[in-house]
C-alpha cells in the first residue's frame, strides 16, 4: 500500500514539474535525483538534513517568483520561500514543499539620498560590506550569513538597535509577489496594511519579498566591547543589568550571556555608538553594581564593517562570512542546536530563580539582548514587543540528541514564561511554542490575520505556524 504522505509527495513533484512545463522563463529548478539536490536542499541546521523538498527554484527575477506562486497557488502545493535558511523549525526546508530560493536576487545598489534597495536574497554580511564601501550603515542582526528578508520582516533585534531602532524601523518599501501571483510595491502610502504587516509580522506569511528599501545612516566608528565576570557574580549581575542599562544612553545596546552548569560562563557584551571614553564611566558603573571585578575587560574602537566581523565571529576576507553550504562557496560551518525565547517584559525580582534556569538548563547558551531606546520610540509596525527591556533567547546544543534538547529547552522556555510572560520573539521561531500565535504576535495578532486573509484568502502559504 502507497502511504499518504508518499501520494502527496507525488503529487507536489507532478505540480512543480508544471513549472518546466508551462513557463516561458527559464527558472532553474533542482529535484530529487538531480546531481545538485543534495546540496541546494540543505538550510543552516544540520537536524533538518533529512527533509526533502520536492523541488528548489533558484529564481532571478521578480518574474520567476511570479510563476513559482501561479503554479503553487493552481496546483495547492506546498511553497515556500528560503534565503539563509536559518529557520529554527527548519520551515525553509520543508519535506515535500517547492522551496523558492531567492539568492539570486542580490542586488544591492546604495543611493545617493542614503536609501539602499536590498535584493530579498541578500545575506547580512554581504550588506554590510556594501553599506561600508558606501559610507553608510543601519541596525541588523549579528550572524553573517542570515537573509535580510527573514530578518527584516520578523523585526530584526540588533547590536544598535537601542541607538536605530530595529530593522524593520528603517524599511521605506517593498516589492512582494502576492499569492494572487501580483508583483506589488507596498509603503506607507501603498497598501499601507500589508506595508504595517511586513514589519514584524514574520516571513512566510503574506506572499514572497523580492526586494526592500531601507533608510541607512551615514557610517561611523563604533566601540565593541566585552567583560567576562565570574561565575560567582551570575545572581549579582541579572539583578542589576536591566536597571543599568535601561538609564544608559541609547548609544549602549548589551546583551547578557550565560552559559550552562554549576560555573557558568557569564559576560556582558555589545556595542556602544560611541569612543571609548564614553563608554568608559558607564562600564565602570555596572561593574561597581555588580560588586565583582570582571576576569577580562575589553574596549575596542572599530569600523561599522569590523564590528560586524567582530559580532559574527568572521572575516571578510577569508570566506569565513559565506556560507559553506548550498553553492555558497565559503567556509562558515553549518549549526545544530534549537533555540526559544522569552521577552523580558518586567525588571527581574528574582536573579536567584533565573540564574537556575540558565544554569539548569543543560548544554545551553543564554542570551539577554537589551532593548528600549529607538525600539521602544519605533514606528506603528506589527513588532508587538515594544515595551519590552529585551528578549531572551536559549539554545541548546544537539550534544545529548535533539530529542533531550528539545524536552530541556521546554522546560526552560516555560519556567521563563512563568516569571516574564507566555511571549516570544518570532524570529526565534520555536515549534512547541504553547499558544504561539498569541506569543509571537500579542496585540498584532488578529490585524495580521485580517490582512492574511485579505491578500490570502485560498491559503496558498500555510505552514504549522503561518497565519494564512
Amino acid at each position: 500500500m502507497v502511504s499518504r504522505r508518499a501520494l502527496l509527495h507525488t503529487a507536489a513533484l507532478g505540480a512543480v514539474s508544471a513549472l518546466v512545463g508551462k513557463s516561458t522563463m527559464d527558472v532553474q529548478l533542482i529535484r530529487p535525483g538531480d546531481a545538485a539536490y543534495s546540496d541546494a536542499k540543505l538550510g543552516y541546521f544540520t537536524q533538518y538534513d533529512a527533509q526533502r523538498p520536492s523541488a528548489i527554484a533558484r529564481v532571478a527575477s521578480p518574474a520567476d517568483v511570479q510563476r513559482c506562486v501561479e503554479i503553487a497557488r493552481a496546483e495547492r502545493t506546498r511553497i515556500t520561500a528560503r534565503c539563509g535558511g536559518h529557520s529554527y523549525p527548519g520551515y525553509s526546508t520543508a519535506d515535500g514543499a517547492l522551496v523558492v530560493d531567492v539568492r539570486g536576487l542580490d542586488r544591492i545598489d546604495v543611493r545617493a539620498d542614503g536609501t539602499a534597495e536590498v535584493g530579498a536574497g541578500v545575506l547580512l554580511m554581504d550588506l554590510y560590506v556594501a553599506l561600508a564601501n558606501a559610507g553608510r550603515m543601519m541596525p541588523a542582526g549579528t550572524c553573517a550569513t542570515v537573509g535580510i528578508s527573514g530578518l527584516t520582516l520578523g523585526g530584526g533585534i540588533g547590536v544598535t538597535a537601542r541607538q536605530f531602532g530595529l530593522t524593520c524601523d528603517r524599511l521605506v518599501s517593498a516589492r512582494i509577489v502576492t499569492p494572487d501571483g501580483v508583483h506589488r510595491m507596498v509603503s506607507a502610502t501603498e497598501h499601507a496594511d500589508l506595508f504595517w504587516a511586513l514589519r514584524g509580522g514574520g516571513g512566510g506569511n503574506f506572499g514572497i519579498v523580492t526586494s526592500f528599501v531601507f533608510r541607512t545612516e551615514p557610517a561611523r566608528n563604533l566601540t565593541t566591547f566585552t567583560l567576562v565576570f565570574p561565575s560567582a557574580a551570575l545572581v549579582s549581575l541579572l539583578g542589576v543589568w536591566p536597571d543599568w542599562q535601561g538609564k544608559a544612553p541609547d548609544a549602549l545596546t548589551s546583551t547578557v550571556g550565560v552559559g550552562s552548569g554549576s560555573n557558568p560562563y557569564v559576560e556582558v557584551g555589545g556595542c556602544f555608538a560611541g569612543t571609548p571614553s564614553g563608554l568608559k564611566p558607564l562600564l565602570d558603573d555596572l561593574v561597581r553594581r555588580v560588586g565583582a571585578q570582571p576576569t577580562s575587560r575589553r574596549e575596542t574602537e572599530q569600523s561599522f564593517l569590523a564590528a560586524m566581523e567582530r559580532f559574527a565571529w568572521c572575516k571578510v576576507g577569508d570566506g569565513s562570512c559565506k556560507p559553506s553550504w548550498n553553492g555558497g562557496g565559503g567556509r562558515q560551518s553549518r549549526g545544530s542546536y534549537v533555540a526559544t525565547s522569552r521577552m523580558l517584559t518586567k525588571p527581574i525580582t528574582d536573579p536567584q530563580k533565573l540564574a537556575e534556569v540558565f544554569r539548569n538548563t543543560p548544554n545551553s547558551y543564554n542570551m539577554i539582548d537589551a532593548l528600549g531606546g529607538a525600539v521602544g520610540r519605533g514606528p506603528a509596525t506589527a513588532f508587538p514587543h515594544r515595551g519590552a527591556l529585551a528578549s531572551i533567547q536559549v539554545e541548546l546544543s544537539l550534544q545529548a540528541g535533539e530529542a533531550n534538547a528539545r524536552r530541556a529547552m521546554g522546560v526552560a522556555r516555560d519556567e521563563l514564561g512563568k516569571m516574564f510572560g507566555a511571549n516570544g520573539y518570532v524570529n526565534y521561531l520555536d515549534p512547541q511554542m504553547p499558544d504561539w500565535a498569541q506569543a509571537y504576535y500579542g496585540s498584532s495578532l488578529t490585524g495580521l490575520r485580517e490582512v492574511a486573509r485579505k491578500y490570502d484568502p485560498d491559503r496558498v502559504f500555510t505552514f504549522a505556524q503561518g497565519l494564512a
